[in-house]
Formats: structure tokens, sequence, C-alpha cells
């Protein structure tokens, strides 16, 4: 499949998928199956994989005919219609002796919960064992490993440091570094690729939501993210992991993603992914972000913000089984159709802290995701948006030097 492209340069409030040009020559690291099938002939291979994990195709169909993965646009006369098959169905087909999957948070179908534990079991499809990697261990165990010459990791990121795929990656990295078993990476595009905005992570304030010195969006793919992890010797007593990155062909960073299917069960659409970055902070204050409801990362509210016209009560569903402030109405803001973000916004946590009216408006978990201390007080003390923006640069400058290194794409 021609996943779908366009110029930050051309988008205004339209959604992104009614503008995007319908075809690219941009393919993922999945779809170039000739570039890794050969790594992969007559060894044991572990997959970590969730429901992004697809080789897609493309076909052109009648309007009426399109079903729910269509994209529109407005120029053409049909609509392309997605096709799947997902990573593991297709090398079980080829022949290779796939013997487990690895399972990040959300699960392997990706319906669990932010934070839910995932647990161990099987494929119904194909009777492979699943072993959870958001259970008991985030990190792959000896005993986990054992028999597996190599891993292929293939997930669909978003770009955001607490979006806690990427330290997914580094633990499956550290361990398969240390049993010296190959790690092969399939590359898939950023939808948040195109700056590099937020604080830098300080080490004291380290988690599975933040485990490097990086900002809060990086700008790099997964498998350049990777190959960071390696070159920064971020691994446990600075091992290296054999990594190999099958690479994007046709991308840039220049360019937005639209994902075919949601990379989780709260970031349902491009809006959502574009807006996560800045109203994932929410997650660690008294406000919510709109899970349980169907604007998941589009919308914000409380109980305890002023009373405006725009309100919502959540309700549970897929993805959040016990949302904040349950069947309570939030009062706050739509953000559906705001400009697309190419930096952070602290405009809305801003905004909803100097409306606060409880007690209480940050809790712990909000270090955790700023991964500084320091955003907090500055928002306490009424320092401005900008004022913020300015202590952020020297850091941000540094990094931008460590990422360059790194880069495979433009």
């Amino acid at each position: 499949m021609n996943f779908q492209l366009i110029s930050f340069a051309q988008t205004t409030k339209t959604s992104i998928v009614k503008v995007m040009k319908e075809q690219t020559d941009l393919k993922t690291g999945a779809q170039r199956t000739s570039t890794y099938i050969n790594l992969l002939k007559g060894k044991n291979v572990a997959v970590v994989a969730n429901q992004t994990s697809v080789i897609p195709k493309i076909f052109n169909s009648n309007t009426k005919n399109a079903g729910k993965h269509s994209v529109s646009n407005t120029n053409a006369k049909k609509i392309s219609k997605f096709k799947y098959t997902h990573l593991v169905d297709s090398l079980l087909s080829m022949g290779i002796q796939v013997k487990k999957v690895f399972a990040p948070e959300h699960g392997f179908r990706g319906k669990a919960d932010a934070g839910e534990i995932v647990r161990d079991g099987f494929d119904t499809k194909t009777g492979l064992p699943i072993i959870s990697l958001y259970g008991k261990n985030k990190k792959p165990s000896a005993k986990q490993l054992d028999g597996i010459d190599v891993v292929v990791f293939d997930i669909q990121d978003v770009g955001a440091r607490f979006y806690t795929y990427i330290s997914s990656l580094h633990y499956v990295m550290e361990a398969c570094a240390e049993a010296g078993i190959k790690v092969i990476v399939l590359d898939r595009p950023n939808p948040n690729g195109h700056y590099i905005d937020g604080p830098v992570l300080e080490l004291e304030h380290k988690s599975f939501v933040g485990m490097h010195k990086v900002p809060i969006v990086y700008g790099m793919t997964i498998g350049e993210y990777g190959q960071m992890i390696n070159g920064e010797k971020w691994l446990k007593n600075e091992i290296k992991c054999d990594l190999k990155v099958i690479p994007l062909k046709n991308y840039t960073h220049d360019y937005a993603y639209s994902l075919p299917i949601k990379p989780s069960p709260n970031l349902p659409n491009d809006k959502s992914i574009n807006l996560y970055p800045s109203l994932c902070f929410f997650e660690g204050t008294n406000v919510s972000a709109g899970r349980g409801t169907k604007m998941q990362f589009q919308i914000y509210g409380s109980p305890f913000l002023v009373k405006g016209e725009f309100t919502f009560t959540p309700q549970p569903n897929e993805g959040a089984t016990y949302p904040k402030h349950e069947n309570i109405i939030c009062f706050g803001e739509n953000l559906t159709e705001t400009d697309h973000l190419n930096k952070l916004d602290l405009s809305y946590l801003i905004r909803a802290y100097k409306q606060n009216t409880s007690n209480k408006f940050f809790v712990p978990f909000f270090t955790k995701l700023a991964g500084t201390k320091k955003l907090q007080k500055q928002i306490e003390q009424g320092v401005s948006e900008q004022e913020i923006r300015n202590t952020w640069k020297d850091d941000l400058g540094n990094f931008i030097k460590i990422r360059e290194q790194y880069l495979i794409y433009e």
C-alpha cells in the first residue's frame, strides 16, 4: 500500500486526511520484505508487535463500495480502500519460524487500557505464545529469549517521549544485547516527526514514560531512535545491540503521515495524534483529556474548570474502563477544529491551570510526563508560555546536534 503524505506547508484547519495526496511511493520497512526475509530464513524468530504491525495493500473501488478504511479525497473519483496482513501471519506464510510474540502496552491486539497490565497468553489465530512486555516484566527475560536467534520489532510510534513503545524498544535491545541476539527494526513513519520541542528529560525523573535525555517531541522514526539508543550508549552497562534497521522508502520528516490503523485505543485519528504531545500533560493533573469519550486527546475538561459552553461526560469505553471523572460533567475546550500543530502547545495547560477552582491541580505523575519539576513550578509561578519555551532552547539545541548523527531520512 502507498501511504498518504502531505507537505505541512499546505495544511490549515482542514483535516489532513481530506487533503492528503492519495498516491505516493512511500513504503514502510515491513512492506520491504525482500530486504529482510533472508535475515530470517532458517532462524528461530520472535516478533515484538501489536495491531499496527501490518503489511498493507491498497486497491481502488467505487465510492459506494468503500469500507471503513477508506480515505477521503475530494479530487478522486475513486476511493482507496485498505487491506492488510499482519506481519506475523505474513512471516508464517513465507515459512519463517516465528516462535513467539512479545506484546507491549495495550497488548497484541491493542485493546488494553493505558497503564493496564497486559497478561501472557496465546494468539487464537496462530496459536503462538504471547509474552507481555507490560505485565510482570517490561524487559524480556533470558528465559523468554532462550532459543531465539533474531527479534523483529515492528510497532507504530507517534513521536512523543511518554508514548511507551520507545521504552519497550530500549528494553528489547538491552535484553537482546545481553543474550547476543540480533534485533531487526522494521521502520515506520513518525506522524509527529516534523518538529522537535519540549523540555529535555532530567535523568533523576527517568521512568517508563521517559527513559532518555530527549525532548518530549524528538522528531525521529523509531528506527532512527533505536540507532540513537545504541550510539549514545544508553543501554545498561553501555552494551551495544546488534541492530539492523530496515528503512522506509521515499520518506522525509517534512511530510505528515496519516495512520491507517489507530496506534492505541485512545488515539483514534490524525487530530488526536497531533494534539497528543500537548494534551498528554493533563494525565498528570485533575483534568481529563477526553478518555471515556469518542474525542480522546481532542478535548479537555474538568468539573473544576470555570463553567463554559463546551461540556462532556466521560463514560467507560474501549481503552478507558475507568475514565477520570466518570459520569461527571466536565467543562473545557473542544480542539477538533484547531490548526494543525507544529510545536508543543502549552496554552491549553496554562489556561486550564488558571481556570482551576479546586485546591489541587497537579499530581505527582506530572513530573514523570514532563521529565522535570521545573515545568510545574513555572506554571504555578505564572511564567508565560514564551518564557517557559525560552528555558528549553539550550537543551534542545544540544539534542538536535545529537539527533543529526542518527538520522536516516532528511
